[in-house]
């Protein structure tokens, strides 16, 4: 018998033999006690590989109909209830509009997946970082940060970054253990870094703002994908023969025709092309081709123009003064009273008010003077006229970005030979359409332009539109698309409506108020109590995977996230980093089985294990770090949403 079977066959057997000590006699049992043994039974009937939604809404239906039976209910009126429980509880899932982006991030996934980028993508960032140590292990990596940020799909990363990473990896000297690291753990950055259906999931089932675990998940996701990098880069600086650097002739980039001809007059990519405008004749290149390349290499410094041209609008928009005037009417005459309120004092004091917020505050203002006239017999006539004002003072941070953003422009100018310009035109046809695409979607839900639906329909779209530009869009890839959808969906759905049933079932056993009387009679401390919370959800990471985790179990935490004044946002996020683990740790490390589907037959499936332990160590760092410093969650969500 394999050696992971044996280890899932003992972790069922400590939860069999833990339940059956821990339970009370048959005489002593409550209701209390079969809810947990209900959440025993239905971890081990998950590990023996029984469907999870349908457990749960069996295992739901089942001690639903238990508790209504103790309760003291006739037969036929429980079972009445019980199905009613699991109407209700499926109508309420389906009606969510929260659940409705989940499908559209999928399918934005799956056509990002068919549009064939990760090849063109990964052999880019591998000559872009070719001078880093470890340079295609650093690129696999930031490869799967963003193709699984883009599709949100573990198992297609993992299983194309196997495929083509990871035979360069090992034809090139790399570690077996490092490689598959690096392969795993990069591809499970996607259910971390936003937009994240797992993020979705918890926000549905705590009842958090999405938006705000958006903002709150993406320092985060950024560091802990930073931490990878820098782990590899360490490891192959200090331990060279585990990431052998790369070859010098690996590193030559042919040069276009273009290239060639600017190559005549500079090296220097901007000193060529400003040689052969000023000489276009004897360059013999035509306008088309001129103005083609002019756009690549001047692109980015009109993109830096826009950027700080908005930056600077929004930064001195013009402060509005508004002039009330309010004419009191009495039988003795008229009265004027003029009083001017400027919007910019509470923005002066880093509070921006609301639209309308100031004529409320002009009319609270007023409002005390009206009912004292009122009750003289006069009335008023209220007319207010809005008052030119000068746009605000240039903010010190303005310069400081422009300043930044002028030296990181004149360095990258300053080295763009004409083999970087190469390496930057394959980086403008797999990098920056992506980057673009997650960059939109995210933009449009942290800044409150679209709701996390509309941007996942945006985010739809663009997957059609990248699909069409590569050439790739067909009957056949919008039809298997959609039917990889439905079936995703699906399961997410009836997902939730197990773990709604299930919740509902445990709730009316009383095994959620059971396990809130044995955390509060421990006495923790909010250190303890997240501390204890994080160290189990890791351990269910080990049989579990993270939707059977947020479904089951984090309706048990939440509740009790009020008596210690943990906020759930920041709870999320903790977990939303914990629950990298679900896909790491065995034995059910569903990254380590896509990679060793895909993997040469030499490559074990310990190896891959071994290569996945020290990534999980990082994920107990950044867990750490996060906990240390909150703000790395807590300040984009705060500066955003105040």
């Amino acid at each position: 018998m394999r050696k992971e079977l044996y280890f899932g066959f003992s972790i069922m057997a400590a939860i069999v033999v833990g339940t059956v000590i821990a339970m009370p006699s048959l005489s002593e049992m409550t209701n209390g006690h079969l809810g947990l043994l209900m959440l025993s039974l239905v971890v081990v009937a998950i590990m023996m590989g029984f469907p999870t939604a349908f457990t749960l809404m069996g295992m739901g239906m089942i001690f639903a109909l238990f508790s209504y039976l103790n309760q003291g209910e006739g037969t036929g009126q429980a079972i009445d209830r019980t199905l009613t429980l699991m109407v209700q509880r499926a109508f309420s899932v389906m009606t969510s509009d929260v659940l409705i982006s989940i499908p559209l991030f999928v399918f934005m996934g799956y056509l990002v997946e068919r549009a064939n980028l990760i090849e063109k993508l990964f052999k880019s960032l591998h000559l872009a970082l070719a001078r880093l140590p470890g340079a295609l292990a650093v690129a696999t990596l930031v490869t799967c940060a963003i193709f699984a940020t883009a599709t949100g799909i573990v198992g297609a990363v993992v299983t194309l970054m196997g495929l083509l990473a990871l035979p360069s990896m090992l034809k090139a000297g790399y570690s077996v253990k490092l490689s598959a690291g690096a392969i795993t753990a990069g591809g499970c950055l996607g259910i971390l870094i936003p937009p994240s259906v797992m993020l979705i999931v918890y926000g549905a089932t705590a009842g958090v703002s999405v938006v705000k675990l958006y903002a709150g998940a993406f320092f985060p996701g950024l560091m802990l994908a930073s931490l990878y990098i820098g782990y590899v880069i360490i490891v192959a600086k200090i331990k060279p023969e585990l990431a052998p650097p790369m070859p010098e002739e690996d590193r030559r980039v042919p040069l276009t025709p273009p290239s060639e001809i600017f190559a005549k007059y500079s090296q220097r990519a901007l000193p060529g092309l400003l040689a052969v405008m000023k000489g276009r004749a004897a360059s013999n290149m035509s306008l088309g081709e001129l103005f083609k390349q002019f756009v690549i290499i001047i692109g980015p410094l009109v993109f830096f123009a826009v950027v700080m041209t908005a930056m600077y609008g929004s930064a001195t928009k013009p402060v509005e003064v508004f002039s009330t005037n309010v004419e009191m009417v009495s039988d003795g005459g008229m009265i004027s009273l003029e009083s001017a309120e400027e919007s910019s004092q509470p923005e002066a004091e880093g509070v921006a008010l609301p639209p309308g917020a100031e004529e409320e505050k002009v009319a609270a203002k007023a409002a005390p003077n009206s009912q004292n006239l009122s009750s003289s017999g006069m009335s008023e006539l209220p007319s207010g006229d809005a008052v030119a004002a000068e746009r605000a003072p240039v903010p010190m941070w303005y310069w400081i970005t422009l300043g930044v953003g002028l030296l990181i422009g004149a360095l990258f100018y300053y080295t763009l030979t004409l083999k970087r310009l190469e390496i930057f035109k394959m980086l403008l046809g797999s990098f920056f359409p992506l980057a673009a695409l997650i960059l939109i979607v995210l933009g449009a839900i942290v800044f409150g332009l679209a709701t996390p639906t509309e941007a996942a329909a945006l985010g739809s779209f663009g997957g059609f539109v990248l699909a069409w530009a590569y050439k790739q869009l067909n009957m056949e890839v919008v039809k298997e698309s959609v039917f990889l959808t439905a079936k995703t969906s699906a399961m997410v759905c009836w997902l939730f409506v197990g773990s709604s049933i299930f919740s509902a079932a445990f709730a009316l056993l009383g095994g959620q108020e059971l396990i809130e009387k044995w955390v509060l009679s421990l006495g923790l401390t909010t250190v303890e109590f997240l501390i204890l919370s994080q160290v189990i959800i890791f351990l269910l990471g080990w049989p579990l995977e993270w939707t059977e985790i947020i479904v089951i179990f984090m309706p048990i935490f939440i509740p009790l996230l009020s008596h210690f004044q943990v906020d759930p946002l920041f709870f999320g996020l903790l977990v939303a980093l914990n629950l990298q683990t679900a896909f790491l740790s065995p034995p059910v490390a569903m990254a380590a089985f896509y990679l060793k589907g895909v993997a040469p037959p030499h490559v074990t499936l310990n190896q891959i294990f071994a290569g996945m332990m020290p990534f999980m160590a990082i994920q107990v760092v950044a867990i750490v770090l996060l906990y240390t410093f909150p703000a790395i969650g807590m300040w984009l969500p705060g500066v955003l949403y105040k």
